[in-house]
């Protein structure tokens, strides 16, 4: 793959409560690779969904560096930083600038929900691509076709996506790494103390114990979230005896299969519920529960509260 010009920009596409951590990453692992380098190789430039000022995850209030949106993009890296309903502030003037991004050879990219932002634009169509795992399984539901790995970052060709957080320090620097010049990449890391890159097939999360068959599991049930499949049905898939999957379920999550399969619906319908726009019905249906009401009853079990009033605590939150 060809390299990038000498002076390599970066452009942010930020949305409301984006998460800042990830930003900062971002752009502080390009201005000590800078430093690595003693000169401003790297240029970066900040626009904001809304073309005003935004709030990020911490409340910090962000201003664009750029308001001009109708010049073809010149950045050889565009990443798509986004938080909480990330599709409410998709305008025209983003899916425009996008469209004429994709006809570029630029990589576009996609932080924590602004792999949500590609995937809407149409911008991982035959790429695999990477999010924050509690958005994974109604990602999967809107978008099926689109290959969902449980990495920290997937850099496939000219698409560059991240789960968010620390993350994004890995992810930009292995676009460095492959696109400009690898040994830098190694240079930036060690200077912000980060030690080796981590790779991109670095899970998300440590499953207690690591134990690979329960990964197994976890990710069958993930995959069969709206229509849950039995507990015979995924011994039969891993090969193990009800008696022999129980007992390595006990051992590492103190929880039969069935009420771990049961949480994990629980959670991602937490998820949906505070992070989300979706009718209390239809992420119900999404999560596997026959009715309402049978959610509602799981949800005041699991959390000590009805589905509304789990949406009406985090709506408060991000006020």
């Amino acid at each position: 793959m060809p390299k990038t010009p000498l002076v390599p920009h970066v452009s942010f596409v930020l949305f409301p409560e984006f998460q800042m951590l990830a930003y900062v990453l971002a752009t502080e692992t390009l201005r000590v690779a800078n430093k690595c380098l003693g000169q401003r190789r790297f240029t970066w430039q900040t626009r904001t969904a809304t073309n005003a000022s935004i709030h990020a995850s911490n409340g910090a209030l962000i201003t664009p560096d750029s308001l001009e949106w109708t010049d073809t993009p010149k950045a050889d890296l565009i990443l798509f930083c986004a938080g909480y309903r990330p599709l409410d502030h998709l305008t025209a003037r983003v899916r425009a600038y996008s469209s004429r991004a994709a006809t570029k050879t630029c990589v576009i990219g996609g932080v924590d929900t602004g792999t949500v932002i590609l995937a809407e634009l149409g911008l991982l169509n035959g790429h695999r691509a990477v999010l924050h795992y509690e958005a994974e399984a109604a990602f999967r539901e809107r978008w099926p076709e689109i290959a969902v790995t449980n990495q920290i970052y997937c850099l496939d060709n000219q698409r560059l996506t991240a789960a968010g957080g620390t993350a994004t320090g890995d992810a930009i620097l292995a676009w460095i790494a492959r696109d400009v010049d690898a040994p830098l990449a190694e240079a930036a890391s060690t200077s912000i103390i980060h030690g080796r890159p981590r790779s991109g097939d670095t899970p998300q999360r440590s499953f207690i114990g690591n134990d690979p068959l329960l990964m197994r599991m976890h990710h069958l049930m993930m995959e069969n979230m709206s229509q849950p499949i039995s507990i015979r049905e995924i011994c039969r898939e891993l090969g193990q005896s009800a008696k022999q999957l129980r007992r390595r379920c006990m051992v590492a999550y103190d929880q039969t299969p069935s009420s771990y399969y049961r949480k994990i619906r629980l959670d991602v319908a937490h998820n949906m519920l505070a992070n989300s726009l979706m009718r209390v019905s239809e992420i119900a249906i999404k999560c596997g529960f026959e009715s309402v009401s049978s959610f509602s009853r799981a949800c005041r079990t699991q959390f000590g509260c009805p589905p509304s009033q789990i949406r009406a605590q985090n709506s408060r939150t991000r006020q």
